[in-house]
């Protein structure tokens, strides 16, 4: 059966979905008193009610795994350019979940830093200079920059510009993408 990779990972959602009602059933018929007629008496019993619905639970885990590993191996093989870069969507995937976040967090740490600086210069009257600056035209009071912050400023603007397109390029991918399961 072909699916998209969006009709796959929603498909996984319902699947959970499922699961989870279906134990959510069994719950309610784990024990009864004697006294008490069995409900499901009709249908077989609790006892076959329980075996059928943890049977059709394994089926739909082993549903939802047949999925995930199509998936998985779709987003290995299928490559994504962004920006000039070209990498699987399972390496976009983890770039942006664990690479990105730090990335923004250390450039925006560097700018707030200069800032930081910038005001302290300001407040004492010193100023600052960018190590691009030619050796010896400091005076010895002033405050070296050793970022460029217009580079700073090319690379946190990149790295969002990444973000935005890689966003779409992945939805577009996943639209597109089929996977066999």
């Amino acid at each position: 059966m072909s699916l998209t990779i969006t009709e796959a990972l929603a498909e996984t959602k319902t699947l959970d979905k499922r699961i989870t009602k279906k134990r959510e059933a069994i719950a309610g018929f784990l024990a009864r008193q004697e006294k008490v007629k069995d409900p499901l008496a009709a249908e077989g019993g609790s006892v076959q009610f329980i075996e059928r619905e943890e049977q059709a639970i394994a089926d739909l885990e082993e549903r939802l795994i047949g999925i995930r590993r199509a998936i998985l191996k779709a987003n290995t093989e299928t490559l994504v350019s962004v920006n000039g870069d070209t990498r699987s969507i399972q390496d976009w995937l983890t770039w942006r979940r664990e690479v990105a976040p730090k990335q923004q967090a250390y450039l925006v740490a560097i700018r707030g830093g200069i800032q930081k600086v910038r005001q302290e210069c300001q407040q004492k009257g010193l100023a600052m200079v960018q190590a691009t600056a030619q050796v010896g035209t400091a005076e010895p009071n002033d405050v070296w920059v050793n970022v460029s912050e217009k580079e700073l400023a090319e690379r946190i603007e990149k790295l969002e510009t990444v973000l935005g397109t890689l966003d779409g390029q992945l939805s577009l991918k996943n639209a597109t993408t089929t996977v066999e399961v």
